[in-house]
This record gives C-alpha cells, structure tokens and sequence, in this order.
C-alpha cells in the first residue's frame, strides 16, 4: 500500500512475493509457519495497528516457540511496517508500538529513522535467527536521506542492539528513536544557537536496548530529556528513565530526567489537535531549556 515493495513481485514472481488476502490472523500465521519450516519470511503489515489482528501468532506462537521447545525450533521472520501517526487517520491508526512489542522477551525491536538505519536494520533482521519486529515510520517514506558509500554497498548491516550517536554534544542528552529522533536534531540545532549543545542518540534498537552508550552520554553531559511519538505510560522513555536510575550513570545526574512523549489520549482526527498530541521541536527545546534550568 506504501509502495515499498514495489517491483518485488515482477522481478521474483509468485515463490517468493505473496499478495495474501488481507487477512491479518491469516497471513502472519501462514508466515510464522513457514519460519519453523526453515524459510526467513518477512511478514508486511499495511499498518502496525492491524497487527492487533495477529497479535497472538505474533507474541505466542513467534516470540516464544524457541524457548518453549528448549531452543530446537528456531523462528527467524521479520514483522515490518509503517508504526505511530501518519496524519489524518485519527486514534484507530494511530499508535506506536514499540512499548507494546518491546515489553516481549523472545522478540527483537527495531526503530529505524534515516534510509541507513531502514537498510541496515532490515538485512540485520531477515539474517537474525529471532522473530524481529521492525517498527518504520510511514511520515518517513518519502524524506530523503544521504546515504555514505558504505551505506549504499551490498554488505552494508547495522547491528541489532547498536545506538547511534547522530550528534555529539556536551550539556545534555536526547534520547529518541523513529521520526522524533529528526525533531530531537532540529531542536539542537536552534538551541546550539543560543550556547546549549545537545547530544543527540538515535536507539535504532528497542529490544535489545542499547543503554551503555546512554549512559556513557549521561555520564558525559549529566543531563538527560527522552522524546517518543508513544504514550508516557509504560513507554520507551519510561523504560530508560529507570534503566539510567538503576545504574552507574544516576550518580551523574544534575537534574531529572524528562520525559517528551505523546499525549495520553487517543488520537484526534482534527489535525491542530493531532499537531498537539505529538511531541514538536518546540516541546523539546522546553524540556531542554527546564532540565537545564535556563
């Protein structure tokens, strides 16, 4: 429906390109199937809110069948798709799932933001021997990114688990993953102006969870602020907020750590009330600005 696997099917024919009936039950346990058979199948959702439909195949029958047969019968399948708001689609499509999907021991969770974390990621987790779970932003799908010549080489892969530190800086730490990790760049970028210099992590990964190279950044800058696109309950910033309480790196700190996160609503249609749900640049540099006492 994104046009992302557009020309797959012309050039690999019916063996290896399925269009399933939309069926989400259906088709997600059709591919999980085929993984315990021995394929590497990658399962496409037109959205991760019909993955709700799956759920079960995705968490019971995917996520834990390798520990439940002591490790004989491994699961190696990609779920992919667009996750969180588009724009105009209102509460029902509309979610992000990376706190729902990261919550799961026996998945792996990725996030990726630029066309290098989408590439890298994606053969990383179609080469993983776990189910994977790759959260893409569909917002995101027609921003162009510059890609290195590293990045655009066939053996180009990013590790699973890896952050990425997009901008180095001194005073404070942004943590985000998917498309807030742009707005967490541009707030540097205005509040670098003004003397305060943001570091700025992209997580690329939500389960396994990269969070020596948050610490290392919190231990540097003694600040930290969190940006998600999810609701603040039981979310990913949520879940660093306490990693970084119960570790060596708490010890650092010279303020709170701050959440920026959705609002705890579902989301309104109307789109100045969608614009108010999802975290802004503005928001950001607000948080900054507080945690820096500025």
């Amino acid at each position: 429906a994104m046009q992302i696997s557009r020309g797959l099917w012309k050039k690999y024919g019916d063996k290896r390109v399925i269009d399933t009936p939309i069926s989400e039950m259906g088709f997600t346990g059709i591919a999980v199937g085929a993984a315990m058979a021995g394929l590497r199948p990658v399962c496409e959702f037109m959205t991760f809110n019909f993955s709700m439909q799956a759920i079960d195949q995705v968490i019971n029958s995917a996520a834990k069948t390798c520990y439940m047969s002591a490790g004989s019968i491994a699961v190696p399948i990609v779920f992919r798709g667009p996750n969180g708001a588009s724009a105009g689609v209102a509460a029902q499509h509309s979610q992000c799932f990376a706190a729902w999907y990261g919550h799961c021991p026996g998945l792996k969770v990725v996030s990726p933001w630029s066309s290098e974390d989408a590439k890298g990621l994606l053969k990383a987790s179609i080469r993983d021997d776990n189910p994977v779970v790759m959260l893409e932003n569909e917002l995101l799908y027609g921003v162009p990114f510059e890609m290195s010549e590293q990045a655009q080489s066939k053996d180009f892969v990013i590790p699973i688990g890896k952050a990425k530190v997009e901008r180095p800086g001194t005073h404070i730490t942004l943590v985000s993953h998917s498309r807030p990790v742009g707005h967490c760049l541009e707030a540097a970028a205005v509040l670098a102006k003004e003397g305060v210099e943001c570091e700025v992590i992209n997580l690329r990964t939500i389960r396994p969870m990269d969070i020596e190279t948050v610490e290392a950044s919190v231990v540097k800058t003694n600040h930290l602020v969190t940006v998600e696109g999810g609701w603040p309950q039981f979310g990913v910033g949520a879940e660093i907020c306490a990693r970084i309480m119960e570790g060596p790196a708490f010890n650092y700190l010279d303020a709170p750590a701050v959440r920026v996160t959705g609002a705890d609503v579902p989301m309104p249609y109307a789109k100045i009330l969608e614009d108010n749900c999802l975290p802004q640049v503005k928001d950001i540099i607000f948080a900054v600005k507080k945690t820096l006492n500025v």
